[in-house]
């Protein structure tokens, strides 16, 4: 193609390509805002469950804490919730790849 010409064709494929990649954000949006990961605490006290989005939607004690020390439970509480933060990473990287793996970059960008 001439210098200074524009390939119609290119730009229609690349507006289409940037329809796609919108939609697939807002499905991936979507995702990370209900997708729920549930993880418990080393000693299996304290069990949270988070979006993949990182918003903690629930905390359930799993056993009685009237024989815990406070200290005992706060850890517990502690390390459940450092492992809500990495499963929620988890869970996005995992909905983003599943959601984008198919996307391939235009030709000649």
């Amino acid at each position: 193609m001439p210098r200074g010409e524009i390939d119609e064709a290119w730009i229609e494929e690349a507006i289409r390509r940037y329809r796609r990649i919108e939609s697939l954000q807002a499905e991936f949006d979507q995702a990370v805002a209900t997708v729920e990961v549930t993880v418990r605490s080393p000693d299996g006290l304290v069990e949270v469950v988070v979006t993949a989005g990182g918003r903690i939607t629930d905390v359930r004690f799993l056993g009685p804490l009237h024989a815990r020390a406070p200290r005992d439970v706060a850890n517990s509480v502690r390390a459940a919730v450092a492992a809500a933060a990495d499963a929620a990473e988890w869970a996005r990287e995992k909905l983003h790849n599943e959601t984008f793996t198919a996307y391939r970059p235009l030709a000649g960008a």
